[in-house]
């Protein structure tokens, strides 16, 4: 019993988790074979953001709510036990990138998303109605990299809900042991990492053609619609691939995007003045010159 609870766990003694719950009771004796739960027992609380350190297991086969059971310690003078399916559930790994998974996996998070990707869509097409306005896809800058950022955020979301269904315990290991390193690393992880350093570089790319390409009004309303249509394409994708749906709409995503931009949002002209990329005769919107355009 214990060989095989070691086997799966991924962390052990002296890993530090940080408490993200409320609060978390810990019993101060230690548990006995025979005696799970004492009649009388101290116990104390620890609360949320209060580091914890793994300092034993213990393995009680006779009780039935759970086998094994955790010592903590917050210092050296508040340690105490709690059953290991307790503690994983009030704790996250004291590592940012272990915090940041925690946070998007939450389903109250995931539920607002939602909430403010709907709220910001009918906002924008109320606003839509009132002026014309550049989008992603539909009457985009002269810059490949949101459209491109959009094709590597729902290529990462399919790749990450693949993981989840078909290699559970590789997210787990990595949920624990968090790396931003793609070298040396089994080959769906060492992608899903590349592609995230990927949306970083895109990201950048991305702000800084929207800074160059539009007037500081318009660059906003951009802005905030690439990020409502991120956040649209992380929710769709995740459910997508949930019923093996995803890969097929992933690449109909990615041929209907790489189409659109070639056909109507690629640059075919520049400014015989300053050089700005322009889709057709119009007058510069960066110096407003009506010169000939190449």
């Amino acid at each position: 019993m214990k060989e095989t609870e070691e086997a799966k766990r991924v962390w052990d003694v002296d890993y530090n988790f940080v408490l993200a719950s409320d609060s978390l009771i810990l019993q101060e004796e230690r548990p006995m074979h025979l005696l799970i739960v004492p009649e009388q027992t101290d116990s104390f609380v620890v609360y949320k953001n209060d580091p914890l350190v793994v300092a034993q297991f213990e393995v009680i086969p006779e009780d039935s709510i759970d086998s094994v059971w955790v010592k903590v310690a917050r210092d050296q003078l508040t340690q105490g036990w709690v059953h290991e399916s307790d503690l994983l559930q009030a704790v996250v790994p004291d590592d940012p990138i272990s915090q940041g998974i925690h946070l998007f996996s939450d389903r109250h998070v995931v539920a607002t998303i939602a909430l403010l990707v709907v709220a910001l869509v009918a906002w924008l097409i109320r606003r839509m109605r009132r002026r014309r306005f550049h989008l992603v896809h539909i009457d985009d800058i002269a810059s490949p990299y949101p459209m491109l950022l959009c094709l590597t955020f729902a290529a990462t979301t399919v790749l990450y809900t693949t993981i989840q269904i078909f290699v559970p315990q590789l997210w787990v290991e990595f949920y624990f042991h968090p790396t931003l390193n793609p070298f040396g690393q089994p080959t769906m992880l060492a992608l899903f990492l590349s592609l995230a350093w990927g949306i970083v570089v895109l990201t950048l790319a991305s702000l800084d053609d929207i800074r160059r390409s539009l007037p500081a009004a318009e660059a906003i309303l951009y802005t905030l619609s690439l990020l409502a249509i991120l956040a649209a394409v992380y929710l769709f994708f995740s459910l997508t691939t949930q019923i093996f749906l995803g890969y097929f709409l992933w690449m109909l995503y990615a041929t209907i995007a790489l189409w659109q931009y070639l056909r109507r949002n690629r640059p075919r002209y520049r400014c015989g003045h300053c050089g700005a990329p322009l889709h057709d005769h119009e007058v510069c919107p960066k110096c407003s010159n009506s010169l000939p355009h190449v």
